[in-house]
Protein backbone atom coordinates (compact mmCIF):
# COMPACT_ATOMS: atom_id res chain seq x y z
CA UNK A 1 0.00 0.00 0.00
CA UNK A 2 1.46 3.62 -0.76
CA UNK A 3 0.77 6.57 1.40
CA UNK A 4 0.27 8.45 -1.99
CA UNK A 5 -2.97 6.45 -2.83
CA UNK A 6 -6.59 6.63 -2.36
CA UNK A 7 -6.68 3.67 -0.63
CA UNK A 8 -4.43 4.59 2.60
CA UNK A 9 -5.49 8.37 2.31
CA UNK A 10 -9.10 7.90 2.90
CA UNK A 11 -9.51 4.59 3.60
CA UNK A 12 -6.70 2.91 6.17
CA UNK A 13 -5.43 5.92 7.63
CA UNK A 14 -8.47 7.43 9.04
CA UNK A 15 -9.38 4.21 10.33
CA UNK A 16 -6.31 3.47 12.06
CA UNK A 17 -6.03 6.99 13.34
CA UNK A 18 -9.47 6.25 15.07
CA UNK A 19 -8.70 3.27 16.74
CA UNK A 20 -5.33 4.30 17.76
CA UNK A 21 -6.85 7.66 19.36
CA UNK A 22 -9.88 5.56 21.08
CA UNK A 23 -7.45 2.29 22.39
CA UNK A 24 -6.11 2.14 26.05
CA UNK A 25 -2.41 3.11 26.23
CA UNK A 26 -1.58 -0.29 27.06
CA UNK A 27 -2.91 -1.61 23.74
CA UNK A 28 -2.12 1.31 21.32
CA UNK A 29 1.07 -0.51 20.20
CA UNK A 30 -1.17 -3.53 19.31
CA UNK A 31 -3.35 -1.22 17.53
CA UNK A 32 -0.17 -0.03 15.58
CA UNK A 33 1.64 -3.51 15.07
CA UNK A 34 -1.51 -5.11 13.97
CA UNK A 35 -2.43 -2.08 11.10
CA UNK A 36 1.21 -2.34 10.22
CA UNK A 37 0.89 -6.26 9.55
CA UNK A 38 -2.22 -5.42 7.51
CA UNK A 39 -0.38 -2.52 5.52
CA UNK A 40 2.32 -4.90 4.85
CA UNK A 41 0.27 -7.56 3.98
CA UNK A 42 -1.60 -5.32 1.81
CA UNK A 43 0.79 -5.89 -1.24
CA UNK A 44 2.70 -8.62 0.53
CA UNK A 45 0.13 -11.42 1.83
CA UNK A 46 2.87 -14.26 1.80
CA UNK A 47 6.06 -12.05 2.94
CA UNK A 48 4.30 -10.67 6.01
CA UNK A 49 5.41 -14.32 7.33
CA UNK A 50 9.20 -13.56 6.19
CA UNK A 51 8.90 -10.66 8.11
CA UNK A 52 7.32 -11.95 11.43
CA UNK A 53 9.96 -15.35 11.24
CA UNK A 54 12.85 -12.88 11.37
CA UNK A 55 11.26 -10.30 13.49
CA UNK A 56 10.75 -14.23 16.07
CA UNK A 57 14.13 -14.91 15.27
CA UNK A 58 15.72 -11.48 16.41
CA UNK A 59 13.62 -11.37 19.56
CA UNK A 60 14.92 -14.59 21.18
CA UNK A 61 18.43 -13.90 19.79
CA UNK A 62 18.01 -10.45 21.72
CA UNK A 63 17.42 -12.22 25.21
CA UNK A 64 20.23 -14.49 24.57
CA UNK A 65 22.63 -12.34 23.74
CA UNK A 66 21.26 -9.83 26.97
CA UNK A 67 21.69 -12.71 29.39
CA UNK A 68 24.85 -14.15 28.01
CA UNK A 69 27.41 -13.73 30.97
CA UNK A 70 31.06 -13.44 28.59
CA UNK A 71 32.03 -11.42 25.57
CA UNK A 72 33.04 -14.27 23.65
CA UNK A 73 29.40 -16.09 24.04
CA UNK A 74 27.37 -12.80 23.24
CA UNK A 75 29.43 -12.46 20.05
CA UNK A 76 29.23 -16.21 18.75
CA UNK A 77 24.95 -15.26 19.81
CA UNK A 78 25.63 -12.26 17.75
CA UNK A 79 26.94 -14.16 14.66
CA UNK A 80 24.16 -16.41 14.31
CA UNK A 81 21.53 -14.04 15.08
CA UNK A 82 23.24 -12.04 11.94
CA UNK A 83 23.88 -14.79 9.80
CA UNK A 84 20.03 -15.92 10.50
CA UNK A 85 18.70 -12.42 9.67
CA UNK A 86 21.00 -11.57 6.40
CA UNK A 87 19.92 -14.84 4.98
CA UNK A 88 16.54 -13.95 3.90
CA UNK A 89 18.08 -10.29 2.25
CA UNK A 90 20.51 -12.25 0.94
CA UNK A 91 18.39 -15.22 -0.75
CA UNK A 92 15.32 -12.76 -1.71
CA UNK A 93 17.17 -9.56 -3.06
CA UNK A 94 20.73 -10.90 -4.65
CA UNK A 95 20.20 -15.03 -5.02
CA UNK A 96 19.32 -14.38 -8.45
CA UNK A 97 22.04 -11.95 -9.14
CA UNK A 98 24.22 -14.36 -7.76
CA UNK A 99 23.06 -16.78 -9.99
CA UNK A 100 23.29 -14.98 -13.21
CA UNK A 101 26.55 -13.94 -12.86
CA UNK A 102 27.91 -17.31 -11.93
CA UNK A 103 26.03 -18.18 -15.36
CA UNK A 104 27.84 -15.45 -17.08
CA UNK A 105 31.60 -16.55 -15.58
CA UNK A 106 30.85 -20.21 -16.02
CA UNK A 107 28.98 -20.96 -19.26
CA UNK A 108 27.05 -22.86 -17.38
CA UNK A 109 23.29 -22.84 -18.11
CA UNK A 110 21.04 -22.03 -15.15
CA UNK A 111 17.49 -21.29 -14.74
CA UNK A 112 15.83 -18.21 -13.86
CA UNK A 113 15.10 -18.43 -10.37
CA UNK A 114 12.17 -15.27 -10.91
CA UNK A 115 12.49 -14.63 -7.18
CA UNK A 116 10.09 -11.77 -5.87
CA UNK A 117 12.09 -8.96 -3.67
CA UNK A 118 9.63 -8.32 -0.30
CA UNK A 119 8.86 -4.56 -0.28
CA UNK A 120 10.90 -2.66 2.48
CA UNK A 121 13.52 -6.08 3.32
CA UNK A 122 16.58 -4.14 3.12
CA UNK A 123 14.97 -1.13 5.60
CA UNK A 124 13.77 -3.34 8.30
CA UNK A 125 16.77 -6.01 7.86
CA UNK A 126 18.99 -3.12 8.82
CA UNK A 127 16.69 -1.99 11.67
CA UNK A 128 16.56 -5.50 13.01
CA UNK A 129 20.55 -6.00 12.74
CA UNK A 130 21.00 -2.61 14.26
CA UNK A 131 18.95 -3.49 17.80
CA UNK A 132 20.62 -6.53 17.82
CA UNK A 133 24.30 -5.01 16.98
CA UNK A 134 23.18 -2.61 20.00
CA UNK A 135 21.95 -4.83 22.46
CA UNK A 136 25.39 -6.93 21.88
CA UNK A 137 26.89 -3.52 22.61
CA UNK A 138 25.05 -2.80 25.85
CA UNK A 139 24.02 0.39 24.54
CA UNK A 140 19.87 -0.67 24.82
CA UNK A 141 18.40 -3.62 27.01
CA UNK A 142 16.86 -6.79 24.86
CA UNK A 143 13.00 -6.08 24.58
CA UNK A 144 11.21 -8.43 26.66
CA UNK A 145 7.97 -7.87 25.23
CA UNK A 146 7.69 -9.16 22.19
CA UNK A 147 4.45 -6.98 21.03
CA UNK A 148 6.98 -3.69 21.67
CA UNK A 149 9.74 -4.82 19.52
CA UNK A 150 7.47 -6.42 16.72
CA UNK A 151 5.96 -2.46 16.71
CA UNK A 152 9.00 -1.28 16.27
CA UNK A 153 10.65 -3.36 13.52
CA UNK A 154 6.86 -3.48 11.53
CA UNK A 155 5.61 0.31 12.16
CA UNK A 156 4.03 1.01 8.60
CA UNK A 157 5.11 5.01 8.65
CA UNK A 158 8.72 3.78 7.97
CA UNK A 159 8.28 0.17 7.19
CA UNK A 160 8.66 0.07 3.11
CA UNK A 161 11.01 3.33 2.54
CA UNK A 162 12.47 4.42 5.82
CA UNK A 163 13.90 6.57 6.88
CA UNK A 164 16.42 2.98 9.29
CA UNK A 165 15.17 3.80 12.77
CA UNK A 166 17.14 2.93 15.13
CA UNK A 167 15.82 0.88 17.98
CA UNK A 168 17.84 3.04 20.83
CA UNK A 169 16.48 6.19 19.51
CA UNK A 170 12.71 4.90 20.03
CA UNK A 171 13.29 2.45 22.71
CA UNK A 172 11.49 5.16 25.40
CA UNK A 173 8.71 6.45 23.21
CA UNK A 174 7.75 2.92 22.40
CA UNK A 175 6.61 2.41 25.80
CA UNK A 176 5.79 6.11 26.91
CA UNK A 177 5.18 8.85 24.08
CA UNK A 178 4.07 12.26 24.47
CA UNK A 179 0.24 13.04 22.33
CA UNK A 180 -0.92 16.04 21.85
CA UNK A 181 -2.62 18.42 19.70
CA UNK A 182 0.19 20.49 18.58
CA UNK A 183 2.75 17.29 17.70
CA UNK A 184 -0.31 16.29 15.76
CA UNK A 185 -0.92 18.90 13.61
CA UNK A 186 2.77 19.10 12.64
CA UNK A 187 2.91 16.18 11.97
CA UNK A 188 -0.31 16.94 9.39
CA UNK A 189 1.62 19.77 8.22
CA UNK A 190 4.88 17.46 7.32
CA UNK A 191 2.73 14.63 6.31
CA UNK A 192 0.70 16.79 3.69
CA UNK A 193 3.68 18.79 2.40
CA UNK A 194 5.96 14.86 1.88
CA UNK A 195 2.53 14.20 -0.20
CA UNK A 196 2.99 17.03 -2.06
CA UNK A 197 6.83 16.96 -2.80
CA UNK A 198 6.13 13.17 -3.93
CA UNK A 199 2.44 13.90 -6.36
CA UNK A 200 3.24 17.00 -7.44
CA UNK A 201 6.76 17.30 -8.48
CA UNK A 202 8.35 13.70 -8.04
CA UNK A 203 5.65 12.22 -10.59
CA UNK A 204 6.05 15.00 -12.82
CA UNK A 205 9.59 14.82 -13.20
CA UNK A 206 8.85 11.06 -13.61
CA UNK A 207 6.50 11.73 -16.54
CA UNK A 208 9.40 13.72 -18.34
CA UNK A 209 11.98 10.58 -17.28
CA UNK A 210 9.57 8.58 -18.93
CA UNK A 211 9.24 10.43 -22.05
CA UNK A 212 13.29 10.11 -22.01
CA UNK A 213 12.95 6.68 -21.93
CA UNK A 214 10.53 6.01 -24.65
CA UNK A 215 12.04 8.86 -26.93
CA UNK A 216 14.25 8.01 -30.37
CA UNK A 217 14.91 11.65 -30.59
CA UNK A 218 17.85 12.08 -28.08
CA UNK A 219 20.72 14.21 -27.99
CA UNK A 220 23.35 15.57 -25.40
CA UNK A 221 21.02 18.23 -23.87
CA UNK A 222 18.30 15.83 -23.84
CA UNK A 223 21.10 13.65 -21.62
CA UNK A 224 21.41 16.49 -19.21
CA UNK A 225 17.60 17.31 -18.96
CA UNK A 226 17.22 13.72 -18.11
CA UNK A 227 20.15 13.79 -15.89
CA UNK A 228 18.65 16.66 -13.93
CA UNK A 229 15.03 16.04 -14.01
CA UNK A 230 15.93 12.70 -12.35
CA UNK A 231 18.06 13.67 -10.17
CA UNK A 232 15.09 16.11 -8.94
CA UNK A 233 12.43 13.02 -8.50
CA UNK A 234 14.56 10.53 -6.59
CA UNK A 235 15.01 13.54 -4.36
CA UNK A 236 11.40 14.35 -3.98
CA UNK A 237 10.18 11.05 -4.38
CA UNK A 238 12.59 9.55 -1.62
CA UNK A 239 12.77 12.66 0.54
CA UNK A 240 8.45 13.27 0.03
CA UNK A 241 8.43 9.65 1.07
CA UNK A 242 10.52 10.35 4.17
CA UNK A 243 8.42 13.95 5.29
CA UNK A 244 5.36 11.82 4.97
CA UNK A 245 6.75 8.54 7.43
CA UNK A 246 8.47 11.53 10.06
CA UNK A 247 4.48 13.33 9.87
CA UNK A 248 3.02 10.03 10.29
CA UNK A 249 5.06 9.19 13.47
CA UNK A 250 4.69 12.74 15.33
CA UNK A 251 0.91 12.07 14.57
CA UNK A 252 1.30 8.74 16.60
CA UNK A 253 3.81 10.30 19.20
CA UNK A 254 7.18 9.61 17.97
CA UNK A 255 10.19 11.57 16.39
CA UNK A 256 11.84 10.04 14.12
CA UNK A 257 15.18 11.39 12.54
CA UNK A 258 15.48 13.90 9.65
CA UNK A 259 16.90 11.70 6.59
CA UNK A 260 17.24 14.75 4.18
CA UNK A 261 18.56 18.01 4.69
CA UNK A 262 18.92 20.36 1.32
CA UNK A 263 21.66 17.41 0.17
CA UNK A 264 21.79 20.30 -3.14
CA UNK A 265 23.08 22.63 -1.22
CA UNK A 266 26.59 21.23 -0.72
CA UNK A 267 29.83 21.98 -1.91
CA UNK A 268 31.44 18.31 -1.54
CA UNK A 269 30.28 14.95 -2.46
CA UNK A 270 31.63 14.53 1.69
CA UNK A 271 29.05 17.09 2.87
CA UNK A 272 26.65 15.81 0.33
CA UNK A 273 26.46 11.83 2.18
CA UNK A 274 25.70 13.68 5.24
CA UNK A 275 23.09 15.34 3.95
CA UNK A 276 21.35 12.58 1.47
CA UNK A 277 19.92 9.64 3.03
CA UNK A 278 21.20 10.09 6.21
CA UNK A 279 19.53 7.25 7.94
CA UNK A 280 21.82 4.73 5.52
CA UNK A 281 25.06 6.62 5.81
CA UNK A 282 24.88 6.45 9.72
CA UNK A 283 24.33 3.57 9.85
CA UNK A 284 27.08 2.03 7.49
CA UNK A 285 29.36 4.53 9.34
CA UNK A 286 28.21 3.08 13.33
CA UNK A 287 28.17 -0.24 12.06
CA UNK A 288 30.76 -1.17 9.27
CA UNK A 289 32.98 1.51 8.90
CA UNK A 290 33.92 2.79 12.72
CA UNK A 291 34.15 -1.10 13.68
CA UNK A 292 36.45 -1.71 10.57
CA UNK A 293 38.33 1.53 12.31
CA UNK A 294 37.66 3.99 10.51
CA UNK A 295 39.66 7.21 9.54
CA UNK A 296 41.87 5.88 12.22
CA UNK A 297 43.80 3.64 10.19
CA UNK A 298 46.68 4.14 8.00
CA UNK A 299 46.53 5.38 4.70
CA UNK A 300 46.07 1.56 2.55
CA UNK A 301 43.15 0.73 5.45
CA UNK A 302 41.51 3.62 5.49
CA UNK A 303 41.14 3.59 1.45
CA UNK A 304 39.53 -0.30 1.99
CA UNK A 305 37.47 0.93 4.53
CA UNK A 306 36.04 3.30 2.39
CA UNK A 307 36.23 0.57 -0.90
CA UNK A 308 34.09 -1.40 1.23
CA UNK A 309 31.22 0.37 2.70
CA UNK A 310 31.00 2.11 -0.69
CA UNK A 311 30.46 -0.86 -2.17
CA UNK A 312 28.12 -2.08 0.69
CA UNK A 313 26.14 1.26 -0.02
CA UNK A 314 25.87 0.68 -3.77
CA UNK A 315 25.06 -3.40 -3.48
CA UNK A 316 22.27 -2.24 -0.80
CA UNK A 317 20.50 -0.08 -3.34
CA UNK A 318 20.16 -3.32 -5.44
CA UNK A 319 21.36 -6.68 -6.93
CA UNK A 320 22.63 -4.79 -10.52
CA UNK A 321 26.42 -3.72 -11.10
CA UNK A 322 25.25 -0.21 -12.23
CA UNK A 323 24.54 0.20 -8.31
CA UNK A 324 27.65 -0.93 -7.63
CA UNK A 325 29.13 0.91 -10.56
CA UNK A 326 26.98 3.99 -8.56
CA UNK A 327 28.27 3.21 -4.83
CA UNK A 328 32.15 2.99 -6.38
CA UNK A 329 31.79 6.34 -8.27
CA UNK A 330 31.51 8.31 -4.92
CA UNK A 331 33.79 6.26 -3.30
CA UNK A 332 36.29 7.64 -5.85
CA UNK A 333 35.52 11.46 -5.64
CA UNK A 334 35.15 10.74 -1.69
CA UNK A 335 38.60 9.18 -1.45
CA UNK A 336 39.71 12.07 -3.90
CA UNK A 337 38.50 14.56 -1.52
CA UNK A 338 39.86 13.00 2.14
CA UNK A 339 43.27 12.90 0.35
CA UNK A 340 43.72 16.01 -2.57
CA UNK A 341 40.79 18.49 -2.80
CA UNK A 342 39.21 19.15 1.00
CA UNK A 343 41.72 22.19 1.10
CA UNK A 344 40.92 23.49 -2.52
CA UNK A 345 36.77 22.98 -2.33
CA UNK A 346 37.33 25.08 0.77
CA UNK A 347 38.81 27.89 -1.15
CA UNK A 348 35.52 28.38 -3.56
CA UNK A 349 31.87 28.45 -2.79
CA UNK A 350 30.96 28.59 -6.18
CA UNK A 351 33.02 26.09 -7.87
CA UNK A 352 32.64 23.36 -5.23
CA UNK A 353 28.99 24.03 -5.58
CA UNK A 354 29.43 23.62 -9.59
CA UNK A 355 31.62 20.54 -8.95
CA UNK A 356 28.91 18.55 -6.65
CA UNK A 357 26.19 19.43 -8.64
CA UNK A 358 27.08 17.86 -11.63
CA UNK A 359 28.99 15.06 -10.03
CA UNK A 360 25.67 13.72 -8.27
CA UNK A 361 23.88 14.29 -11.80
CA UNK A 362 26.39 11.95 -13.53
CA UNK A 363 25.72 9.43 -10.40
CA UNK A 364 22.14 9.13 -10.67
CA UNK A 365 22.41 8.95 -14.40
CA UNK A 366 23.98 5.41 -13.81
CA UNK A 367 22.02 5.03 -10.66
CA UNK A 368 19.06 5.19 -13.25
CA UNK A 369 19.96 2.50 -15.45
CA UNK A 370 18.83 -1.20 -15.80
CA UNK A 371 22.17 -2.93 -15.38
CA UNK A 372 25.50 -1.53 -16.42
CA UNK A 373 25.10 -1.51 -20.34
CA UNK A 374 22.14 1.23 -19.85
CA UNK A 375 23.54 2.78 -17.01
CA UNK A 376 27.01 3.01 -19.34
CA UNK A 377 24.93 4.60 -22.72
CA UNK A 378 23.46 7.25 -20.33
CA UNK A 379 26.86 8.34 -18.89
CA UNK A 380 28.31 8.42 -21.84
CA UNK A 381 25.33 10.16 -23.73
CA UNK A 382 25.82 13.72 -21.73
CA UNK A 383 28.98 13.89 -22.86
CA UNK A 384 28.03 12.63 -26.49
CA UNK A 385 29.21 9.38 -27.07
CA UNK A 386 27.49 7.47 -29.61
CA UNK A 387 27.65 10.45 -32.46
CA UNK A 388 24.19 12.05 -30.79
CA UNK A 389 23.55 15.65 -32.05
CA UNK A 390 23.66 18.52 -29.27
CA UNK A 391 20.00 19.32 -29.42
CA UNK A 392 16.59 17.92 -30.69
CA UNK A 393 13.26 18.11 -31.13
CA UNK A 394 12.83 15.89 -27.97
CA UNK A 395 14.48 17.59 -25.65
CA UNK A 396 12.91 21.36 -27.20
CA UNK A 397 9.78 19.88 -26.57
CA UNK A 398 10.58 18.66 -23.35
CA UNK A 399 11.55 21.80 -22.18
CA UNK A 400 8.61 23.82 -23.40
CA UNK A 401 6.46 21.10 -21.33
CA UNK A 402 8.40 20.48 -18.38
CA UNK A 403 10.42 23.82 -18.10
CA UNK A 404 7.90 25.32 -15.41
CA UNK A 405 7.67 22.17 -12.71
CA UNK A 406 12.18 21.86 -13.15
CA UNK A 407 12.39 25.45 -11.98
CA UNK A 408 9.70 24.79 -9.11
CA UNK A 409 11.54 22.15 -8.27
CA UNK A 410 14.99 22.96 -8.10
CA UNK A 411 13.68 26.41 -5.83
CA UNK A 412 11.96 24.00 -3.34
CA UNK A 413 14.82 21.71 -2.98
CA UNK A 414 16.82 24.71 -1.40
CA UNK A 415 16.07 26.42 1.81
CA UNK A 416 14.73 29.20 0.49
CA UNK A 417 11.33 29.06 0.90
CA UNK A 418 11.36 27.55 4.22
CA UNK A 419 13.84 30.53 5.57
CA UNK A 420 11.42 32.83 3.71
CA UNK A 421 8.44 31.58 5.67
CA UNK A 422 10.50 31.70 9.08
CA UNK A 423 11.63 35.27 8.53
CA UNK A 424 7.95 36.08 7.57
CA UNK A 425 6.48 34.08 10.71
CA UNK A 426 8.67 36.31 12.58
CA UNK A 427 7.29 39.37 11.74
CA UNK A 428 3.67 41.51 12.00
CA UNK A 429 2.34 39.23 8.48
CA UNK A 430 2.99 36.23 10.97
CA UNK A 431 -0.27 36.01 12.24
CA UNK A 432 -1.87 35.99 8.41
CA UNK A 433 1.10 33.18 7.49
CA UNK A 434 -0.51 31.28 10.35
CA UNK A 435 -4.27 31.63 9.14
CA UNK A 436 -3.15 30.71 5.54
CA UNK A 437 -1.70 27.81 6.18
CA UNK A 438 -4.62 25.34 6.86
CA UNK A 439 -6.27 26.30 3.39
CA UNK A 440 -3.18 26.17 1.73
CA UNK A 441 -2.65 22.43 3.02
CA UNK A 442 -6.03 22.28 2.38
CA UNK A 443 -5.86 23.10 -1.48
CA UNK A 444 -2.25 20.70 -1.58
CA UNK A 445 -4.68 17.85 -0.27
CA UNK A 446 -7.24 17.93 -3.14
CA UNK A 447 -4.48 19.30 -5.99
CA UNK A 448 -2.99 15.55 -4.76
CA UNK A 449 -6.29 14.22 -4.56
CA UNK A 450 -7.50 14.92 -8.00
CA UNK A 451 -4.24 13.81 -9.33
CA UNK A 452 -4.72 10.34 -8.04
CA UNK A 453 -8.24 10.31 -8.72
CA UNK A 454 -7.48 10.95 -12.20
CA UNK A 455 -4.77 7.78 -11.96
CA UNK A 456 -1.85 9.98 -12.69
CA UNK A 457 1.45 8.45 -13.58
CA UNK A 458 2.66 7.60 -9.54
CA UNK A 459 5.73 5.21 -8.99
CA UNK A 460 7.76 5.02 -6.37
CA UNK A 461 11.61 4.67 -7.04
CA UNK A 462 12.84 3.08 -3.83
CA UNK A 463 10.28 0.50 -3.61
CA UNK A 464 13.08 -1.25 -5.80
CA UNK A 465 15.52 -1.30 -3.36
Amino acid sequence: MLFSSITFLYYFLPLVLILYFIAPKKLKNVVLLLASLLFYAWGEPKCVFLMLATIVWNYCFGLIIGKAQSKRAKKIYLTVSIIGTLSGLLYFKYAGFFVENFARLTGIVTPALNIVLPIGISFYTFQILSYSVDVYRGEVAAQKNPITLATYIALFPQLIAGPIVRYKDVAEQLDSRLHSFDKAAEGIKRFVCGLSKKIILANTLGELCEGFYSSGDLSVMYFWLFAVSYTLQIYFDFSGYSDMAIGLGKIFGFEFLENFRYPFISKSITEFWRRWHISLGSWFRDYVYFPMGGSRVGKGRLVFNLLTVWFLTGFWHGAEWNFIMWGLFFFVFLTIEKFFFKGFLQKSKVISHIYTLFLVAVSFVIFSGNGLQEAVIRAGGLFGAGDIPLVSEGVVFAIKNYATVILVAAVCSTPLLKTLYDKLRATKVGIIIEILEIPVLLMLVIIATAYLADGSFNPFLYFRF
